[in-house]
């Protein structure tokens, strides 16, 4: 795990609000890396089933059950090499 990619689940948890459901190009616009790096790492992430397509025709982004259990501490980032 990066801290690009805790960047971009923890965009599309927004924490105490509603989760989002954004575009590669619409997280890059809020986090602090270039589009093309959140591009890479939203298809690693999406791999390692931490987020899943909201909207695959548009590209669209959310959250999986598998990605809130990690960002609440509920799955071991170990757990994550052995995908």
């Amino acid at each position: 795990m990066t801290p690009v990619d805790r960047d971009i689940l923890e965009r599309l948890w927004n924490e105490g609000n509603r989760e989002l459901r954004l575009t590669p190009a619409m997280i890059a616009e809020n986090v602090d890396w270039g589009h093309q790096a959140v591009r890479e790492h939203v298809l690693t992430l999406r791999e390692h089933d931490l987020i899943e397509h909201a909207d695959e025709t548009r590209g669209v982004y959310q959250l999986s059950e598998r990605g809130r259990a990690w960002l609440e501490g509920d799955l071991p980032t170990d757990a994550l090499e052995d995908d």
